[in-house]
């Protein structure tokens, strides 16, 4: 789909690549990228394609969508956020929100993923339970991301490369431990480690091992594992597809 993105002002950009230096240096020194990445992803992850409702849209600011289930430990993410978040008000929560997680990627040697403002903060917070399960498996994870999202089966695998980063907490999620030995570091680990099979200390959710067994998932597993530089190409595109969910369609 060809997007048309909003023209957006001098003063707003340069807004941008400022607060972009302080989120760099600030997620650096407080080891916050996971929770930051988690920020971007679940603010945007509730787009529905069909209603055109939900998506990266700064509704995670609202205490409503904070408590969902999903988002156990998101009013973090926002408390960190917002002393830097005020210096900016001519951003959008939308695009701070978004921002920051690609400085996260950036910052723990990941991808560059590529980054349009102009988002419009919502005042609409979606329904609860739009955000994908750990505990279910391939049929659960396209319904989410293929049938509601709008994201294809390449999109997930990559995707869920991002769990390279971070950690389950059993206060948040029900699961305790990192995916991989690194956890504030993005590489290509995590598919390394899938492939490895289960090994003491680290997590493999139910949604993870789904990954090995489907047909069409498990090809971008090997391809990933065995090259670093094509995870990355194809991570960076489907991070900007998830972050721009319902934004700057034609």
């Amino acid at each position: 789909m060809v997007k048309n993105y909003p023209t957006v002002s001098e003063e707003y950009l340069k807004a941008i690549q400022k607060a972009k230096r302080k989120l760099r240096g600030f997620i650096a020194e407080k080891h916050c990228a996971p929770l930051m990445l988690r920020l971007a992803w679940h603010s945007a992850g509730t787009y529905d394609q069909s209603s055109k409702t939900g998506g990266p849209f700064g509704t995670m600011r609202f205490k409503a969508e904070q408590g969902h289930e999903a988002n156990n430990g998101i009013d973090k993410a926002i408390a960190l956020l917002e002393p830097i978040k005020e210096q900016f008000p001519i951003l959008s929560h939308a695009d701070f929100f978004q921002l920051a997680g690609v400085v996260a990627v950036e910052i723990t040697g990941g991808p560059e993923v590529p980054f349009h403002p102009g988002r419009p903060d919502k005042d609409e917070p979606p329904m609860e339970g739009r955000l994908p399960d750990a505990t279910k498996g391939c049929d659960h994870l396209r319904d989410v991301f293929v049938k509601q999202m709008g994201l294809s089966d390449q999109d997930i695998v990559a995707l869920s490369g991002g769990h390279t980063l971070g950690r389950c907490h059993k206060e948040r999620s029900g699961f305790e431990g990192p995916w991989t030995a690194n956890p504030l570091i993005f590489d290509n680990s995590y598919f390394k480690e899938l492939l490895a099979g289960e090994r003491e200390g680290l997590l493999q959710l139910p949604s993870d091992k789904a990954l090995l067994s489907d047909p069409v998932f498990r090809p971008y597993v090997d391809k990933y594992a065995a090259d670093e530089d094509a995870f990355f190409a194809d991570y960076a595109v489907a991070h900007q597809k998830l972050s721009e969910l319902g934004y700057g369609d034609a």
